[in-house]
């Protein structure tokens, strides 16, 4: 996992809804804030649940001049339309091929479920040059962060 005090991995991906638009995380870091957040697959209770609690907190990540981003292994065009289901104001990112879930050191199985190289649960907040000034894994990827101490931490970069 990557640690507090960690240059945070950069990466190019794909955003929601496209195949062909893509993402550069180093386009977002000098901007303010980025926060991270990885999560194991779209349309599934938690990650429905934190993905719209995290909208539910837009406007203190935007008033506090945060980028936030969405990630998983899904396909993009099935972050499109999670994307569109709960109304996300903020990107979703495809890491279908795991590289960006990998470089995190998040990838995880749930056998159980036939989901294997997903993301765990985990958010990470960068400052201006990609240092990691926050960071929080799940032990269990139906856990949700404790958003107050996230918006606490993007506060404070």
């Amino acid at each position: 996992m990557v640690s507090e005090g960690d240059t945070a991995p950069t990466f190019t991906a794909t955003y929601k809804g496209s195949d062909h638009e893509t993402f550069d995380l180093e386009d977002h870091l000098g901007d303010g804030p980025v926060v991270l957040a990885f999560f194991p697959g779209a349309f599934t209770p938690p990650c429905s649940n934190e993905m719209v609690a995290l909208q539910e907190h837009l406007a203190d990540f935007e008033a506090a001049g945060a980028t936030l981003l969405g990630v998983s292994a899904d396909s993009s065009f099935s972050l499109g339309a999670f994307a569109e289901e709960y109304d996300l104001g903020f990107d979703l990112v495809s890491d279908m091929g795991g590289d960006v879930i990998d470089s995190y050191g998040l990838s995880i199985d749930i056998a159980d479920l036939g989901l294997y190289g997903i993301a765990n649960r985990a958010v990470y907040v960068l400052d201006g040059a990609g240092t990691v000034t926050y960071a929080w894994e799940a032990e269990d990827p139906t856990n949700e962060p404790d958003y107050a101490e996230l918006i606490e931490a993007v506060e404070a970069v």
